[in-house]
């Protein structure tokens, strides 16, 4: 299906799973929204808790993440537990942004093991499509790797991230990096004690910006399509 006609559909079942939710769940129960354009979903439902903690209503970014460690670990013929600090932001859609600005391979920075024109051309639409790519070569969709990366979004919210590392999951925009507040984007993210805090104060570069703020965009974008769900 087209995004614009995933958003109507799917947007009015996020509506009255959030109803359902805010008139039955636990106040601090812990959501991470699947179902695609997931960060806007994920958005429709946050507006349909208000007694809900509005925190605790994530977004899957965690399968972009994996599949770019795997990406990155390919191309550096490095093992996937060697890589560290990997970063997803934005949109779980084709705006992503995987960022190895700040990935570590044994502790050496990544960017210098692979070359610009692979990290800024190949990468970031390799891991961006991966999911289309999957289809057009399986002839059904990723759901187990999916389900697989529900379980690590999961298990780092509630049990933490290692020291050292982070992970990318999408959240509540609080205005870092100037993303404007409240949409549902992805950020590197470090947990403990059931909870997430964003990593703060990295410098960006020109390019990943640039990026960023594409996303950003299609997602207020989407959030404005949506006006009537919330």
């Amino acid at each position: 299906m087209e995004r614009s006609d995933l958003l109507v559909d799917n947007g009015k079942i996020f509506s009255g799973l959030g109803s359902a939710l805010n008139a039955n769940a636990k106040k601090d129960v812990k959501v991470c929204v699947v179902g695609n354009p997931a960060n806007t979903n994920a958005y429709i439902l946050k507006q349909n808790t208000p007694d809900l903690n509005p925190r605790n209503i994530t977004a899957l970014t965690r399968l972009d993440h994996n599949r770019a460690i795997y990406q990155l670990a390919e191309k550096a013929n490095c093992a996937i537990a060697d890589i560290k600090k990997m970063l997803i932001w934005g949109n779980h859609s084709t705006t992503q942004v995987p960022d190895i600005s700040y990935a570590t391979i044994k502790g050496e920075a990544a960017t210098a093991k692979v070359d610009t024109a692979w990290s800024q051309g190949d990468f970031i639409p390799t891991v961006a499509k991966r999911g289309a790519a999957v289809i057009d070569a399986r002839g059904s969709s990723s759901a187990a790797s999916a389900a697989n990366a529900v379980i690590d979004h999961m298990h780092s919210w509630v049990l933490g991230t290692p020291d050292g590392d982070w992970v990318s999951m999408s959240v509540p925009s609080d205005g870092s990096y100037g993303i404007e507040e409240g949409i549902i984007y992805s950020y590197p993210v470090t947990c403990q004690n059931g909870d997430y805090e964003i990593v703060r104060d990295l410098p960006i570069s020109e390019f990943i910006a640039e990026k960023m703020k594409a996303s950003e965009k299609e997602l207020i974008d989407e959030r404005d399509t949506v006006k009537s769900l919330l």
